[in-house]
């Protein structure tokens, strides 16, 4: 695969790589077009991730509801050294797929000690190149001797794009809960796929918990999780000339035990006629009527050991919290 652009920055410390395809915006009017025209209307939750809704989800990490973030944070804090150990000899790169903030990544990077002249490269691979640029050039400025390859574009078509090299790669914030269970699989068999033998995989995993502590952290009393999916309407208003009335959504979220999961929809509050004028598509919602937009997965250490060895991956260590609702799982490619 070749990028489409590539541009360096003036100290050359940095590099934006950008794997989106010129087909780009006909894929968000597909996947569009076949959620909202489905019987069961949905939305693909990429597209609640724009600059905006990347804000947004900032501000949820630090709601006081959203567990997940602060008891990641905790593991990340206690176990980045043994993380970190990867590059003390060999160095290579540090690939952070969902890179978003630099929030976490921080933590890994400070715990970065070099013997020998290793060198570390830092990899960001987000989908939005606004945001990824902002965040690298932070990076760039608490850390002189950094260099950052930033890679644009999306990891559940781009993986091939992952550097060669001796790498370790995480995937924080239990964003793999976002798939569903068979494209959960493939996107981790397709890591597996990508990773040399002496490589590693540092994977965040939310682990089943009681349901009242679930759905508080996805029903914040602040509302920034409800601000957070409205925004793909708003996505959805600008980039395809849609008319969706914002203020006419609520924000539903309720975990479903027969999936292990909660699930985020927007739901009519009155009887709706919206258009999406790029599609030349005009749709319906009852009052009550909902638009299905995330999930997100929990998991059992039973349930992710059988997920792991079906996606040809093996833990070499795991760390949880004492509650054990949170793990950081290191993993190796099997065989």
């Amino acid at each position: 695969m070749r990028p489409q652009a590539c541009k360096k920055a003036q100290q050359d410390r940095l590099e934006i790589v950008n794997y989106l395809e010129l087909d780009h915006r006909e894929e968000m009017m597909r996947l569009v077009e076949q959620g909202l025209r489905a019987e069961n209307k949905w939305l693909h939750c990429k597209y609640l991730y724009d600059q905006r809704g990347s804000e947004l989800f900032d501000q949820i990490c630090r709601a006081p509801e959203y567990y997940p973030t602060r008891t990641e944070k905790a593991l990340l804090e206690r176990h980045a050294r043994e993380i970190m150990d990867f590059f003390a000899l060999n160095g290579g790169d540090l690939v952070e797929m969902g890179s978003g903030s630099n929030h976490k990544i921080r933590r890994l990077l400070d715990q970065f000690s070099p013997r020998a002249g290793a060198s570390l490269r830092y990899v960001p691979f987000d989908i939005s190149q606004s945001a990824l640029e902002e965040a690298a050039r932070e990076l760039l400025d608490i850390y002189p001797g950094l260099e950052v390859m930033g890679i644009v574009g999306d990891y559940t078509r781009h993986l091939d794009a992952l550097p060669p090299g001796r790498k370790l790669v995480v995937f924080l914030g239990s964003t793999l809960g976002n798939f569903g269970e068979a494209q959960g699989l493939k996107l981790l068999k397709g890591v597996a796929e990508a990773l040399n033998p002496r490589d590693r995989f540092v994977l965040g995993l939310d682990m089943v918990k009681p349901v009242e502590v679930l759905e508080a952290a996805y029903n914040d009393a602040q509302g920034v999780t409800a601000s957070f999916i409205k925004n793909i309407l708003a996505h959805l208003n600008r980039e395809l000339g849609a008319d969706f009335p914002l203020e006419h959504f609520e924000h539903h979220a309720f975990f479903n035990p027969a999936r292990e999961c909660m699930e985020m929809h927007l739901r009519a509050r009155r009887d709706l006629r919206c258009r999406v004028a790029d599609l030349e598509l005009e749709l319906s919602l009852d009052r009550g009527e909902t638009i299905h937009v995330e999930i997100a997965r929990k998991f059992t250490p039973q349930g992710a050991r059988e997920m792991f060895r079906q996606a040809g991956l093996r833990p070499t260590r795991w760390f949880s919290d004492q509650r054990g609702w949170f793990s950081l799982v290191e993993l190796a490619k099997a065989g």
